[in-house]
């Protein structure tokens, strides 16, 4: 069975959402504004004849036709940085501000580490954290090429981080883009519908279970995190959610984002859900023309 059939009782058009998953990703590149004003990557953009359409939502997104991200001088320079579009929720949920600390804990290949940079102007503390050491050199090279600066580096189990390098215990805002079975990707790599599998997704869900607890832990009352996914899986979402809800001392805070969502599952497969999950965001490509994706935003509250 194709892993998409699994999610068409969750969607409100099957037959759109199946057709849109077919259809390939158009490519986006985000404005690296550390570097560069959104009007001069335009004119990096114009001077190469590069043909782009802004997206409606985010003026510092820009749809490429038929080009790739990386072959244009402004990429090069830092101005630009190719980012799948729905990908940028997540960091526009967390809203990080100059000067706080802030944590990405499962942050490589950096992309989103990047955009909370930026949204901090650069100031502050940042701390990207990845349990694959191979995955940080590609983090280290983004960060560079991109001038971020208020970056450090960590290779740890984000399910156990440690603060004690830094001399501080909690941090205001956490950000949590865990691994996942990744169905939402389907339409820039279709290969994860043929390496799909339930196995997979169970024991995967442990993992990202203890992510986001540690996530909680790590930040003080008041802070906020950001949960998110790929995918379209439940267990994976909603019931991770459902699970630190219980658990830890945390609520789900409503938040507008600025694309079509649909809002959480409260029931799945005989299994019933904490009806506050209803406020977590799921994106479907059939809705807005990107990946799919799930986001779901904690104000700690203990």
């Amino acid at each position: 069975m194709n892993p998409l059939e699994r999610y068409e009782p969750l969607v409100d058009d099957p037959a759109a959402f199946r057709a849109a998953c077919d259809r390939p990703l158009p490519s986006v590149v985000r404005v690296n504004t550390i570097k560069a004003t959104v009007e001069r990557a335009r004119q990096g953009l114009d001077s190469e004849g590069v043909e782009y359409d802004p997206a409606d939502w985010h003026e510092g997104l820009f749809r490429l036709d038929g080009h790739s991200p990386g072959r244009n001088w402004a990429y090069v320079h830092g101005w630009l940085h190719g980012q799948e579009e729905v990908s940028v929720l997540p960091g526009v949920a967390l809203a990080p501000e100059p000067g706080e600390r802030v944590l990405d804990l499962c942050a490589a290949p950096g992309s989103k580490t990047s955009q909370l940079a930026a949204a901090m102007d650069d100031r502050g503390t940042l701390v990207a954290n990845d349990n694959n050491l191979g995955r940080l050199s590609a983090l280290r090279h983004n960060c560079e090429r991109l001038g971020v600066t208020n970056v450090a580096v960590t290779n740890q189990d984000g399910r156990n981080f440690s603060v004690k390098p830094f001399g501080f215990e909690t941090f205001d805002r956490v950000l949590v883009d865990v691994p996942c079975s990744c169905e939402g990707t389907c339409r820039k790599n279709p290969d994860v519908l043929e390496e799909w599998s339930l196995d997979h997704v169970e024991s995967i869900a442990g993992i990202q279970k203890g992510l986001l607890r540690r996530a909680v832990q790590l930040t003080a009352p008041g802070g906020r995190v950001v949960y998110s996914t790929c995918t379209f899986a439940p267990e994976e979402n909603e019931a991770v959610v459902d699970h630190v809800l219980e658990l830890e001392p945390c609520r789900v805070e409503p938040v507008d984002l600025p694309l079509v969502t649909a809002e959480g599952v409260t029931e799945w497969k005989g299994e019933t859900y904490d009806e506050r999950v209803r406020d977590t965001h799921r994106v479907y490509p059939h809705h807005n023309d990107t990946g799919g994706f799930y986001c779901a935003t904690l104000e700690v509250t203990g």
